[in-house]
């Protein structure tokens, strides 16, 4: 059995496009993006509003079309995409968060998934959870099938799922706009997205960005950490789980990694994965997984005291509330205060001058 392979290096703001270029050589890229087939470019946007480490950086996005395209890759074959959430906004978030002129600059187009055919998918794996959740059918983008696909998530804690990364990535692509109808069993959830990718995609490849790195209530309200790294990896559990030990925590303890290792659909064991490149084995963030206030009741209202509501709260036509207050806490209530003052000191920063640069 080949041995799972992760490439971890440190960059600059000033060398991180020449920087991405050398991971995915390293990585092996091409092995797994095969050039005769079209490649998804699943980017990662966690909020519509712009907070470092929480979606996809620009340089991270211009970094991998970049070298893509020297090596031969055509820009019709390129297809970046990415969804919506019940309080996301994809075209807006393409926008706020620079993606819009990377993608201008080098020629490629941006798909919003709601706006794509979605069709039913049948998978031949046994699921542990998602034909439970959605026992209609599990609606998948048309555009998915038997293409490549390439994740662009960033290093970062989640209140639901402990860590998010490639894994989780998927989650925003392969599931419609009521995929909060998941989390009430995230981690089996994940464990089937790599199911159900194996039978979609032609060839999977994760490039992580860790230049700023979010601790805390992830995926948004977190704080955030320049911390200058990139990791790249052909397996999506190894890459999550050496993320994880970056971060400071034990990667077979998070369960959806440690389901994944077990059922073999990649390697979480960092003593059984393969680092290439920079020798991170002193590397300790000293991470904590935290819960925003807006992911707390979600769990409660699931998993907690509120449970008994949770049909009327969550499954009726009165669940137009939970969008409502989460918008007011994200985006009128913390960004303009906790965050406002965590992005202008991020603004302070080479990489936050970068990111005007954009």
């Amino acid at each position: 059995m080949t041995r799972s392979k992760v490439t971890v290096l440190k960059t600059s703001p000033s060398s991180v496009l020449d920087d991405y270029n050398k991971l995915m050589q390293l990585a092996d890229y091409r092995n797994y993006l095969s050039a005769e087939t079209d490649t998804i470019i699943k980017l990662n946007l966690s909020w519509t509003k712009y907070f470092p480490a929480c979606s996809s950086q620009p340089w991270q996005l211009e970094g991998v079309v970049k070298t893509m395209l020297e090596d031969g890759y055509r820009q019709e074959q390129l297809l970046p995409v990415e969804n919506k959430t019940v309080v996301t906004s994809p075209v807006k978030g393409a926008i706020n968060n620079k993606w819009m002129p990377v993608l201008k600059k080098y020629g490629l187009g941006f798909t919003p998934l709601p706006d794509v055919e979605w069709v039913v998918f049948k998978p031949k794996a046994k699921l542990l959870v998602l034909d439970k959740i959605f026992p209609e059918g599990i609606e998948i983008p048309k555009m998915y099938l038997g293409r490549n696909v390439l994740h662009l998530p960033t290093v970062k804690t989640h209140g639901h799922s402990i860590t998010t990364g490639a894994i989780k990535n998927s989650f925003g692509g392969l599931l419609k706009e009521v995929r909060h109808y998941c989390h009430k069993h995230m981690h089996e959830v994940l464990v089937d997205l790599m199911l159900l990718q194996r039978e979609i995609h032609n060839g999977i490849f994760a490039v992580m960005d860790g230049t700023v790195a979010g601790d805390g209530a992830g995926p948004r309200t977190m704080i955030p950490y320049i911390k200058n790294y990139m990791l790249a990896s052909g397996d999506s559990v190894a890459i999550d789980a050496v993320a994880a030990k970056m971060m400071g925590m034990d990667p077979m303890s998070i369960p959806y990694l440690r389901m994944c290792h077990d059922m073999k659909l990649g390697c979480a064991n960092p003593v059984e994965i393969e680092i290439v490149g920079e020798d991170i084995s002193n590397v300790n963030f000293g991470f904590q997984a935290k819960r925003s206030f807006v992911i707390w009741g979600d769990q409660m209202i699931r998993k907690g005291f509120l449970r008994p509501f949770e049909k009327v709260l969550l499954h009726s036509p009165l669940v137009v509330w939970a969008p409502f207050a989460s918008n007011v806490y994200h985006d009128l209530f913390w960004y303009p205060t906790v965050g406002s003052s965590r992005i202008k000191a991020f603004a302070q920063t080479e990489w936050g001058e970068l990111f005007e640069k954009y």
